[in-house]
């Protein structure tokens, strides 16, 4: 899929992931976010696979803010995971869109992808 067939505009955007499971704790940085999912960098000792659930947290403004997303596992390289969004807190996307809305700069794409969200 090329980046002009997505359906979700990517961010590239520096913060701290942390990602917790039944399995362990893992802490890494964001490489990129929408609003369906994030990139991360692959901590060495990972070892999630494909559909496996997660919940990540992404510190905004030096901590005074944050994402939280539960999430699953939409695919693994080896240098980094694509996690997909599965549920997300009012506060979390309220972040997340403002995030997105900032970065996008065009309130049609966003509303597009605010209503994609939906379907």
């Amino acid at each position: 899929m090329t980046e002009d067939s997505r359906l979700f505009t990517r961010i590239p955007f520096e913060a701290n992931v942390h990602i917790t499971s039944a399995e362990g704790t893992w802490d890494c940085s964001l490489i990129d976010i929408s609003l369906k999912g994030i990139l991360a960098s692959r901590p060495d000792s990972w070892s999630g696979v494909i559909d496996d659930p997660f919940l990540v947290e992404l510190e905004l403004d030096g901590g005074e803010a944050s994402i939280r997303m539960d999430v699953s596992v939409a695919h693994v390289e080896d240098h980094h995971i694509g996690f997909r969004c599965e549920h997300i807190d009012l506060d979390s996307i309220t972040h997340l869109r403002r995030l997105v809305e900032l970065n996008v700069g065009d309130t049609d794409i966003l509303n597009r992808e605010l209503n994609a969200l939906g379907r």
